[in-house]
């Protein structure tokens, strides 16, 4: 879990968008639910949902079964489709009003330096300096926390056959390393929550809290850790 303790919340913020214009990006480990929760975010706002698209990438099966073999290719296919996505989002600034993402590029650096090796990972870098891609200013992230036996519990529950060649090792280093990007991250307000406890694509009372708390949530860092309710 993220340490509270080095970082105070930041309250300054000369410019903040109308709640209608609000860019809001759900963000977590694998397993997590970020998916479907910006789905549901976006349906309950009545707006614009931006998400990853992992079953279009050809080359994830084989690196869930090959490891490593397969490590390259797959994170340049999803560089180039995130580079894509952001591209269209961009485009469509000019009519803004508020969107839901599960994904920011940074996330696609945090992959990549722990799926690549040094060699792949200079390349990768090379390849992501000449896209130059720009991710529109985001307005709130919402990072997604679970242990990985619940990361793992998830994964089985939704039934993606290569999905189960996940191993807990795999899970476990992912986990640090969104642990630490979002230890240093203070970019944008940061709504950090406890996701182990909470439903809140299935349990609508769990949603209303999220809810209320993602709105009221405009700048600084903010931990959302509600009484645990049973996880169905």
């Amino acid at each position: 879990m993220v340490n509270r303790s080095r970082h105070e919340s930041r309250e300054s913020d000369s410019s903040r968008p109308r709640e209608s214009d609000r860019f809001i990006v759900v963000e977590g480990p694998i397993g997590v639910g970020k998916t479907e929760l910006a789905r549901r975010l976006a349906t309950h706002f009545d707006c614009t949902a931006l998400l990853e698209q992992p079953a279009d990438n050809p080359f994830l099966e084989r690196f869930y079964r090959s490891g490593h073999s397969a490590a390259l290719p797959t994170q340049l296919f999803f560089l180039f489709q995130r580079a894509a996505q952001l591209e269209t989002l961009k485009q469509s600034d000019l009519f803004r009003s508020m969107r839901i993402a599960d994904f920011m590029i940074a996330k696609d650096r945090l992959f990549a330096s722990i799926n690549l090796d040094t060699e792949e990972l200079a390349l990768y870098e090379k390849i992501h300096e000449k896209l130059a891609i720009e991710q529109p200013a985001v307005d709130l992230v919402v990072y997604l926390q679970a242990p990985p036996d619940v990361l793992m519990s998830r994964i089985a529950r939704r039934g993606i056959d290569y999905e189960s060649l996940i191993d807990r090792n795999y899970l476990e280093r992912l986990s640090d390393a969104y642990a630490r990007f979002f230890y240093e991250y203070d970019e944008s307000p940061l709504l950090i929550v406890n996701a182990s406890s909470i439903d809140p694509v299935h349990n609508p009372a769990d949603f209303a809290d999220l809810v209320g708390q993602i709105e009221a949530t405009k700048s600084g860092r903010h931990f959302f850790n509600p009484v645990t309710r049973a996880f169905a």
